[in-house]
């Protein structure tokens, strides 16, 4: 699934006209360029959700041939956060099989089937991509690697689900899931909520595992300074 809906207030102007997802790096859209990343990766078939500026996704996706099935997730009513967006696709995504979460708005050479590998050896509900980096909010971790809690260090807000193993790590999400169908089973009946929220009340019981991929690339394509970068990046993974 590639997470398309969002408003994307921190790229604007950019975003003023189109969507976030549309926007282009060195001449490739974001979606185009998460689209061949999950296809290279051995994905069979993405779901897409769409809100802001959505019949242009509609339209562009109509005049590609990605050489797989591509469907659409139409939040146009209502913008449901990450967590009531997946529960509005449960219908593509529910199985037996993981997927794979993905924003649209990143860049990375993450190694995608050794990340999918690594969630279905461990037996996790979920697995977070995540890197020791600058930023105001951070996923907390024991030292096994499992989700503890929750933290903005801007406003001081902490948020524990359980008591920590060892020594606590404050790491940065990178914008990328596997996750098991088992997950649809746990959503509140809201229907827009916080895919975070979800996971931090999951492991009171359940098994949220870190990926850390530090020795990766990795570009939050977020606000318009970040395009010259991202022109630079995407040569290096698409190389």
């Amino acid at each position: 699934m590639i997470l398309a809906a969002g408003l994307g207030t921190r790229l604007r102007p950019l975003t003023n006209n189109r969507p976030k997802a549309l926007v282009e790096v060195d001449g490739m859209p974001l979606l185009e360029i998460a689209i061949r990343r999950l296809k290279d990766a051995g994905c069979e078939g993405i779901i897409v959700n769409i809100h802001h500026f959505g019949s242009m996704i509609r339209a562009f996706l109509a005049q590609r041939d990605f050489g797989l099935p591509i469907e659409i997730s139409d939040e146009s009513g209502q913008l449901l956060e990450t967590g009531g967006g997946l529960k509005k696709a449960r219908g593509f995504l529910d199985g037996a099989q993981s997927f794979l979460m993905y924003n649209a708005d990143i860049l990375s050479n993450i190694d995608l089937r050794k990340f999918y590998e690594q969630h279905n050896d461990s037996g996790a509900l979920a697995t977070l991509s995540v890197r020791r980096r600058e930023s105001s909010r951070y996923l907390v971790f024991d030292e096994r690697n499992q989700l503890c809690g929750w933290t903005n260090v801007k406003t001081g807000v902490l948020k524990m689900s359980r008591a920590k193993q060892g020594v606590f790590q404050f790491l940065g999400f990178s914008g990328i899931h596997a996750i098991h169908p088992a997950i649809f089973e746990l959503m509140p009946s809201e229907a827009a909520f916080s895919i975070i929220d979800l996971y931090l009340q999951a492991a009171h019981s359940q098994k949220i595992m870190a990926y850390p991929h530090d020795q990766d690339l990795w570009l939050d394509v977020g606000k318009p300074e970040a395009l010259k970068k991202a022109d630079v990046l995407l040569r290096q993974i698409m190389e």
